[in-house]
């Protein structure tokens, strides 16, 4: 569940390299060297940290007001049913107390043991195969049962919140927040009897290849479960496609034909990829206001949330709703 009060704005000043080093020892119980790194994040904080033995730590500080506590225990418990069940993620490490989810000062972390590794942008029909089975045998874990404070992805419910929070945000120019609205609102009375019936399971929820790491030798590692969700199975499979799915159908049956090696997929549920992305649309604009409050957006687009941004938004909706309309006529 999000808690995006508007005094809960992040400050990580106090994160001095010194902090950060104390900070993994207390919590592991190991010398740290003082090699403490930071790593790009357009939210968290996160540090690589060297131990003395050898090896070397990821220190990953939540934003506050992200997320509530139970929300970031969510993540932390399906990365831990997931490695448990052997399915490759990168888990969080223990702390001696047997945590894994820390706090210091009302700022929540975790660390993790480093895994390097590549994106793979362009797989082989095999690695296809791969990352259909890879993402079936979590979804397997993620019907096991519900999160507890986890956003649920539909059409009413987290679209709705992403547009109420970009319209009270006050970022839309004068003059077209109705005109954002209404090809909103367009969209999601479009879309939203689609999902009927649909079941939600945990799902990654931000499943594109960034977020997937290959390693020589090994399997395909899931990273990043921030944006954990409960939602359709079908999510996760969408994004990591080359372009819409009428120019993706090798992919997209490379991909099912690994994925029904351990679930059954409802053919049904592909209908649900473009309004996905309609929604991943919305969801992003929104994602874009939260980081423009907290100043940190300027640094990826210093044209958000121009005239032209808002134009150009509009348009892409608009279309998207006459692609979603076209792939259900067809």
């Amino acid at each position: 569940m999000k808690n995006d009060s508007e005094d809960a704005l992040p400050d990580f000043s106090h994160l001095t390299p010194d902090v950060v080093l104390n900070l993994v020892e207390e919590t592991l119980g190991r010398r740290c060297s003082n090699l403490c790194r930071s790593l790009t994040s357009y939210i968290n904080r996160v540090y690589e940290v060297e131990l003395e033995e050898g090896g070397w730590v990821i220190a990953k500080f939540y934003r506050p007001g992200r997320w509530s506590r139970e929300a970031l225990q969510d993540e932390q418990d399906f990365l831990a049913e997931l490695h448990e069940r052997e399915i490759p993620v990168v888990a969080p490490m223990p702390s001696s107390a047997g945590k894994t989810l820390n706090d210091y000062h009302g700022i929540y972390f975790a660390l993790f043991p480093k895994k390097g590794g590549r994106i793979c942008d362009e797989p082989n029909p095999q690695q296809w195969l791969e990352l259909g089975r890879l993402l079936a045998r979590m979804h397997g874990v993620g019907a096991l049962h519900p999160p507890r404070e986890r956003i649920r992805i539909h059409p009413q419910i987290s679209t709705k919140q992403h547009l109420e929070y970009t319209l009270l945000s006050d970022f839309v120019v004068p003059g077209l927040q109705e005109r954002y609205e209404t090809a909103v609102r367009a969209v999601t009375d479009l879309i939203a009897p689609l999902f009927d019936g649909v079941e939600n399971i945990r799902i990654h929820g931000d499943c594109h290849f960034g977020n997937i790491l290959q390693r020589p030798g090994e399997p395909f590692h899931l990273i990043d479960f921030d944006d954990m969700a409960a939602g359709p199975a079908v999510q996760d499979l969408w994004m990591l496609l080359p372009g819409h799915l009428r120019q993706s159908q090798v992919e997209m049956d490379l991909l099912l034909e690994g994925y029904e090696t351990f679930q059954t997929f409802n053919p049904k549920w592909l209908q649900l990829i473009e309004p996905l992305r309609a929604m991943r649309f919305i969801h992003f604009t929104a994602w874009c206001a939260r980081q423009k409050r907290d100043g940190g957006f300027a640094r990826l687009a210093p044209g958000w949330g121009t005239e032209a941004y808002w134009q150009q938004e509009i348009h892409d909706l608009e279309q998207q709703r006459q692609e979603i309309i076209d792939a259900l006529e067809g």
